[in-house]
């Protein structure tokens, strides 16, 4: 999971334009719109994680490369910015607003731990399989919760403790998992270090969300549509700005032509998996905020939660990924700790929808994956 696709909390009634605009869709286009951005976030995801693994199966072997194609196509994002955001929002100032300075700082400082998050996942999947890979992201949804608690003074309740102890223990399974697990030519020690670095990707993706979540409070002082995609953007510009920078600095860039060569599916296929890989990312960036903007927050995080179960699966299905008993049980568990994390995100929806002049408590997680 990418961390470019983050996702912020909209406040409901910031999107109170959004909503004027869509109640004039009638039904079927307005759940042909959720579905068309359940796709996005489904498959742009999957597709993401499974082309990242397929282009090291193939040969390829840059890390920075893999790290800057998961913000790369950034762009893309500029599309429902200027077409679907209204012009309101993007006129709207606010003099509570931070300056351009301090925001520029904010964008850099995030931008830069994107980047070395993203270098953190492809370390994790150059080692692991996409399935397990897949698994122990979910393990950000109980960093998320840790550091929600401290950072953002959200409840740690009883359901909540559950899905944190029962990830846990999901990941402690893949953790001692026998050796068939590993993609050809990992050795043991090369798969403890992609277990440990995906593991802290998720760490560093959950302290980015509950930052995130801090600089919409304290310096943008607004969470609009318009400027959650502001903030996906210029965070992604900077990542790829330093990913780039990281590219050449490590030398690798010397390496992709012979690397293109010897891309065991041809040079085509390696140009276009790379393409492709990083226009992914960028579907998934627009189905999770579009989900927000057209449905709820929480109902994004569902799918985006979901996401996760379906990758593992997509993993065995195209790649051949093996499904051991050990990983089987794992994800079984891991998805028992989604869906008390949901139902538990279900009743502080409620409790907020009861309370209007509330500001939406729900936890701000998503994958990227």
């Amino acid at each position: 999971m990418a961390a470019d696709n983050l996702q912020p909390i909209l406040r409901r009634d910031s999107a109170s334009n959004a909503q004027h605009s869509l109640a004039k869709l009638n039904r079927l286009h307005f759940w042909l719109l959720v579905a068309l951005n359940i796709i996005f976030l489904l498959v742009g995801q999957a597709a993401a994680v499974i082309l990242g693994r397929y282009y090291y199966d193939k040969g390829g072997n840059s890390k920075w490369m893999a790290t800057v194609v998961q913000t790369a196509a950034f762009p893309i994002l500029f599309i429902p910015y200027f077409f679907i955001s209204s012009p309101q929002n993007h006129s709207e100032g606010g003099s509570n607003r931070a300056s351009i300075v301090t925001v520029s700082i904010v964008y850099f400082v995030i931008g830069a731990m994107v980047a070395g998050d993203n270098m953190l996942y492809s370390i994790g999947l150059l080692y692991l399989s996409a399935s397990t890979y897949s698994l122990i992201c979910a393990t950000q949804l109980v960093f998320s919760a840790v550091l929600s608690f401290f950072l953002n003074h959200q409840r740690f309740t009883a359901l909540i403790m559950n899905s944190v102890v029962v990830l846990s223990l999901s990941v402690s399974l893949l953790a001692v998992n026998d050796d068939s697990d590993k993609p050809a030519g990992v050795t043991k020690s090369k798969y403890v270090i992609g277990f440990l670095a995906t593991l802290a990707a998720s760490a560093v993706y959950a302290l980015l969300l509950s930052l995130m979540q801090l600089s919409f409070q304290k310096v943008l002082k607004k969470e609009t549509f318009s400027v959650v995609l502001e903030m996906q953007i210029y965070t992604a510009l900077v990542a790829t700005a330093v990913s780039t920078a990281g590219l050449f600095a490590s030398g690798e860039w010397k390496t992709l032509h012979g690397e293109m060569g010897s891309f065991t599916a041809g040079k085509l296929a390696y140009v276009m998996t790379l393409v492709w890989t990083a226009i992914a990312w960028q579907i998934c960036s627009v189905g999770v905020v579009g989900l927000v903007f057209v449905v709820s927050s929480l109902f994004s995080n569902v799918i985006s939660t979901l996401s996760l179960a379906i990758t593992p699966i997509a993993a065995v299905v195209i790649l051949h990924d093996k499904m051991n008993g050990v990983k089987i049980i794992a994800m079984l568990m891991a998805i028992w700790g989604f869906c008390t994390y949901i139902y538990q995100n279900y009743i502080d929806d409620l409790k907020a929808r009861k309370a209007p002049s509330a500001v939406d408590d729900v936890p701000n997680e998503s994958i990227s994956c």
